[in-house]
């Protein structure tokens, strides 16, 4: 039977690592069986990197640690070799790293985890893994919103151009307004 001195050290180190399961945004399963020290090691630097945090903890304390910060669901993935990675800042570029790991090493595979509070399977995980990066996203949003400011400086100066041609006279604002929505498309 164990001591109460190392029953006490494996309460507090469940309700350390609760504690940080709830802070996170992302818990991350993963099988670590069949890569080397050096693959390990590699995996750490670039979970690092994304401020992440990767770690092998005994299946029975990562058990209870879920169950004390109230996340169900992954009691099934807690099978065999387990590494978690928890991410208190960002989800995506973690999830990323592991991702692009797995898919280099046949063995390593995304067991399930939780994203933001919500428990997800690998298969969602590995979804989310592929999405582009924010910064990505953001670029593709502001290109498709330019696009869309300078459809309506087009339409406007078309305008101004077709009753010029009926011999109406247009306001100079009109003008300068399409001019300058066109600028601000190109210096944008």
């Amino acid at each position: 039977m164990a001591s109460e001195k190392i029953l006490n050290q494996k309460k507090e180190e469940v309700t350390k690592l609760a504690n940080e399961m709830k802070e996170s945004k992302l818990i991350l399963l993963t099988e670590y069986r069949g890569i080397t020290v050096e693959q390990a090691t590699s995996l750490r630097k670039d979970v690092r990197g994304t401020n992440a945090e990767y770690r092998v903890i005994k299946n029975n304390i990562t058990n209870r640690a879920l169950k004390e910060a109230g996340i169900e669901g992954l009691e099934e993935q807690l099978v065999g070799p387990t590494a978690v990675v928890l991410a208190k800042e960002d989800y995506l570029e973690p999830a990323k790293a592991i991702y692009n790991f797995s898919k280099n090493n046949d063995f390593y595979k995304i067991k399930g985890g939780v994203i933001e509070g919500k428990v997800m399977s690998a298969e969602e995980i590995i979804a989310i893994a592929k999405l582009p990066s924010r910064e990505t996203l953001l670029s593709m949003l502001a290109g498709a919103l330019l696009a869309n400011i300078q459809k309506v400086a087009v339409a406007v100066d078309q305008v101004r151009i077709q009753k010029e041609e009926q011999g109406e006279k247009v306001s100079v604002s009109v003008e300068e307004k399409a001019e300058e929505a066109t600028e601000e498309t190109k210096a944008e």
